[in-house]
């Protein structure tokens, strides 16, 4: 739910809610009457405290401690005890816009009144978000079950003035970033330290951003995909809407369409049997390969929606019903499984773009283009090694798209048996997501070198606007120079979706 200047939470969030904090910066605030859903939610721990019940993670350890009563002089001692020892995570720190989507979603699960925490812990996750403090977070070193222990302890160390934090640019301890902003650390009481650190944000915030990444990518998939049919002279019959109808998936419908919206009225082109029979896969087949990424993207956006909005703590609380039950929603399993889904079909939107790179820059394959896309080949090389690194992306693709969900090593002397590793696939389709923006940013200034060594004929509807658009940043390659830069300057407007929203402004929703 989102107002013009803030995000309020109130656990229903959306995808697009998760954007606008974790790379908008905007401010965030609980919701009308969540305030009264958490303090009941509260009431229940604290009567289960005062009449010593047994309760997992309140008043016995943790994992397989879970039989060792603790007494009710030292539960608290027990919450800090739990967020320093579980502190031990290794890596690189997450990105910034990650550990603010961490937050983000920790405080909505805790927002949604069954974990048993103080009003206190939550207003004090969105105070980290609002200053703009963000805790260090080791990317390495989670299971996905119970959750993601490691990583989401080194963010609470921070709330209780502990570990490390970046504020304003300058990383430095926990409690100095505190001090600075003028927030006060927390004295975490019973079920709140792990409440704090048990359940599904780390996987889940990278999963968000992932899953919003990829569906720009199946747009600028199609994009590029036009750009190269039109520099190869490429033959329109494969998109006849009679072929996809014929075969009904939703998104190779869509792509087919998407095609012959963007390359509409262009002179480029050819039909069946004019100039030949009909294309190689990666030009015919466009709309079954990208159509097949496509659905795959919607799927995994509805699963990372719904655990977006899940409580994936435990116990759980249940203050109507007045029970405190124990069970298993932190296994990452539904997010390890879908961004290991993802990974592929993502992939596969580089993998048929190399092709098609491939495609343009060898003269044996290009219907008349010079060999690596120059004039002067020989005292020039081209367009030559930018197949080699869109080759070099795509098999590195192929090696992390292996599923990291069908691993499983048992944890906390096998009590913890069966564990997810959602974590490093969520990690893994992030660093897939960023080699397909390259391969994709390759294909379009092949495409447009392409379009230049051609004669000048008109381009079509929405792919004159991403040519003009690459132009505008890349000029023309007449002799050799310097290409890191084209690619990036390509690659940033694929990143920040202006490619595809500005292809869209003209031709519609991709």
């Amino acid at each position: 739910m989102v107002s013009m200047s803030e995000v309020i939470i109130n656990g229903s969030l959306e995808i697009e809610d998760i954007i606008k904090v974790a790379r908008g910066h905007k401010k965030v605030r609980l919701a009308p009457g969540v305030v009264e859903r958490i303090r009941k939610s509260r009431e229940l721990v604290d009567r289960a405290i005062k009449e010593s019940k047994v309760v997992y993670g309140v008043t016995t350890g943790f994992g397989k401690f879970s039989n060792v009563l603790v007494s009710s002089e030292e539960t608290r001692v027990l919450q800090e005890n739990l967020i320093m020892s579980h502190s031990t995570g290794v890596g690189e720190a997450l990105p910034e816009e990650i550990v603010r989507a961490v937050i983000l979603l920790r405080a909505n699960t805790l927002s949604r009144g069954y974990s048993g925490v103080r009003v206190l812990i939550v207003e004090k996750l969105l105070e980290l978000l609002n200053k703009e403090v963000h805790p260090v977070i080791p990317c390495k070193g989670s299971l996905g079950a119970s959750g993601d222990l490691v990583p989401l302890a080194h963010m609470a160390l921070v709330l209780i003035g502990k570990g490390e934090a970046v504020y304003k640019g300058t990383r430095m301890a926990g409690e100095k970033a505190l001090e600075k902003a003028k927030i006060e650390p927390v004295q975490l009481q019973e079920k709140e330290g792990l409440a704090l650190i048990n359940g599904t944000p780390v996987m889940t915030a990278i999963a968000a951003l992932a899953v919003h990444d990829a569906e720009i990518l199946v747009k600028t998939g199609d994009i590029s995909a036009a750009l190269t049919l039109e520099a190869l002279k490429g033959i329109t019959s494969a998109y006849n809407h009679k072929i996809h109808e014929a075969r009904p998936h939703k998104g190779q419908i869509a792509v087919a369409k998407n095609i012959l919206r963007l390359i509409q009225g262009s002179e480029y082109l050819t039909r069946q049997g004019e100039a030949r029979v009909q294309d190689a896969y990666s030009l015919r087949c466009v709309p079954q390969v990208h159509g097949a990424s496509r659905d795959a993207v919607k799927h995994v956006k509805a699963i990372v929606k719904t655990e977006v909005n899940s409580v994936t703590d435990n116990p759980l609380i249940f203050p109507e019903e007045e029970e405190i039950i124990s069970g298993g929603n932190f296994h990452g399993q539904p997010i390890a499984i879908n961004l290991d889904y993802l990974k592929i079909a993502v992939s596969e939107l580089a993998s048929i773009s190399e092709r098609r790179i491939e495609r343009m820059v060898n003269p044996q394959l290009s219907n008349g283009l010079p060999a690596f896309l120059i004039k002067k080949g020989g005292l020039n090389s081209g367009m030559m090694i930018t197949q080699y690194v869109a080759a070099a992306l795509v098999s590195e693709n192929k090696s992390i798209s292996h599923p990291a969900s069908v691993d499983s090593i048992p944890s906390s002397a096998n009590q913890e048996d069966h564990v997810s590793m959602g974590t490093i696939a969520s990690r893994q389709a992030m660093e897939i997501v960023d080699n397909v923006r390259n391969v994709l940013a390759i294909e379009l200034m092949c495409a447009a070198q392409s379009l230049d060594m051609r004669e000048g004929k008109k381009l079509g509807k929405g792919t004159r606007i991403a040519y003009d658009l690459i132009r505008s940043r890349v000029k023309t390659l007449n002799d050799d120079r310097i290409l890191y830069r084209d690619i990036k300057n390509i690659y940033d407007m694929i990143k920040d979706g202006t490619l595809a929203e500005t292809v869209e402004k003209v031709i519609g929703n991709l």
